[in-house]
C-alpha cells in the first residue's frame, strides 16, 4: 500500500487536532477521579452542555465565541457545583459503582431534556471570524481554528498539570483527598476545595465543549460519541494521572489519524485495542501507580 508524504503529514496533523480534544476532556476526569474519586460519567453530558450553551447565547442573544469560551465553562462549572453539593457530597465514602450511576443517570437526564427541545438533528455553529480560513503549510491547507484548538487545549492542559503537580494550591488538593483532617488543622476549608475541585473539572469539559462547537456538529448526543474513548484514554494514561491523561490523550489522537491512513477499518477500535493490551502488560495504565 503507497501512502503519500503530504497524505501522511495531513493525517497526522488532523489526528493531533482530534488528540487535543480527548486530553483536555480526559484532563477533566483525572483530575475528579484523581482529587475525589469519582468516575465522573456525566462528563460527556456536560462537554455537551458547553457547546449548546454556545449555540444558545450566538442564536438567542448574540453573544459571540469568545464571550462563551470564557462564560459556558463557568456557567457549568456552578452547575457541576450543584451537582456535587447536592448530590455526589453523600457518595464519597461508598463503592465506586454508586458514583458511576449516579452520573450515568445525570447523563440520561442533561442528554434527554436538551434532546426534547432540539432534537438530535444537529445544530451548526459559525467559525469566530478572527479564525476563518487557513494556511498552507505545503503538504496541506490547515484551517486556522484547528491549529486555534491545538494550541489552546495544550495551554489549558499544561496549565492544569502545573497547577496542581507544582503549586502549594495543587499541594492542598492532594493532600485533601488523603488526609483531610490534617488539612484542615492548618485552616483549610476541604468541603469547599472538593467542591470547587469538581467544579473546576466540569468546565474543563464544557471548555472542550465550545472548541469543539465550530468543528463538531452540535448535538444533545454529541457527548456519547467521545466519551467512550476518553475513559479509554484515562484508563490508559491511569486512573488519576493529569500528565498521563494529556499524553496518552495526545498520543492517542495521533496513533487514530495514522491508522486512518494504513488500516482504515481499525481506526474506530485501535484505541480499545491499545487499552486491552496495557491493562493486560500493567493493569494501574502507563502513568498510573501500583498500589
Amino acid at each position: 500500500m503507497s501512502i503519500s508524504l503530504p497524505a501522511l503529514l495531513s493525517q497526522l496533523l488532523l489526528g493531533l487536532v482530534n488528540g487535543s480534544f480527548y486530553a483536555i476532556l480526559s484532563l477533566g476526569l483525572a483530575v475528579i477521579f484523581g482529587l475525589l474519586n469519582v468516575i465522573n460519567f456525566a462528563h460527556g453530558a456536560l462537554f455537551m452542555m458547553g457547546a449548546i450553551l454556545s449555540w444558545m447565547a450566538m442564536n438567542y442573544f448574540n453573544v459571540d465565541y469568545w464571550v462563551m469560551l470564557v462564560a459556558a465553562p463557568l456557567i457549568v462549572g456552578v452547575f457541576g457545583v450543584l451537582i456535587e453539593r447536592l448530590l455526589l457530597r453523600w457518595i464519597y465514602k461508598l463503592d465506586h459503582l454508586y458514583g458511576l450511576l449516579l452520573t450515568l443517570g445525570l447523563t440520561l437526564l442533561i442528554e434527554g431534556g436538551f434532546r426534547s427541545v432540539y432534537g438530535v438533528s444537529g445544530l451548526a455553529y459559525n467559525t469566530p471570524e478572527l479564525l476563518s480560513g487557513g494556511t498552507n503549510l505545503g503538504f496541506m491547507f490547515l484551517p486556522n481554528y484547528r491549529a486555534w484548538v491545538v494550541i489552546a487545549s495544550l495551554v489549558v492542559c499544561f496549565a492544569t498539570w502545573y497547577a496542581i503537580e507544582k503549586t502549594r494550591l495543587g499541594a492542598y488538593l492532594r493532600a485533601g483527598t488523603e488526609n483531610p483532617r490534617l488539612v484542615e488543622a492548618f485552616g483549610v476549608n476541604v468541603p469547599l476545595m472538593v467542591t470547587l475541585t469538581y467544579g473546576f473539572g466540569v468546565a474543563l469539559a464544557a471548555f472542550a465543549g465550545v472548541l469543539a462547537a465550530p468543528v463538531i456538529q452540535i448535538s444533545p448526543l454529541m457527548g456519547q460519541n467521545l466519551i467512550i474513548i476518553v475513559f479509554a484514554v484515562v484508563v490508559i494514561g491511569g486512573m488519576g494521572s493529569i500528565m498521563g491523561a494529556i499524553l496518552t490523550g495526545l498520543a492517542l489522537g495521533v496513533i487514530e489519524g495514522l491508522t486512518k491512513v494504513f488500516y482504515p477499518e481499525a481506526s474506530s477500535t485501535v484505541v480499545f485495542v491499545i487499552m486491552v493490551v496495557v491493562l493486560l502488560l500493567r493493569p494501574a495504565g502507563l502513568f498510573g501507580s501500583e498500589k
